[in-house]
């Protein structure tokens, strides 16, 4: 998993400033839907992100 993209995931969501669903993350990145989502498996695995709702996902606090 190449780190630019989950560093790119996690600006994302905290530009956001709100829960995002991997499609919208892949949107405003620009990056493939794939990506997104192996780099939010491992942003998952390493406690970097919750889900506060269903299916959206934000940067723990």
């Amino acid at each position: 998993m190449p780190m630019d993209a989950m560093k790119q995931v996690l600006e994302a969501m905290n530009a956001a400033g709100e829960p995002l669903a991997a499609g919208k993350i892949a949107e405003i990145t620009g990056l493939d839907r794939k990506e997104v989502d192996k780099a939010m498996d491992a942003l998952k695995k390493s406690g970097e992100i919750e889900s506060p709702v269903r299916c959206k996902w934000q940067p723990k606090a």
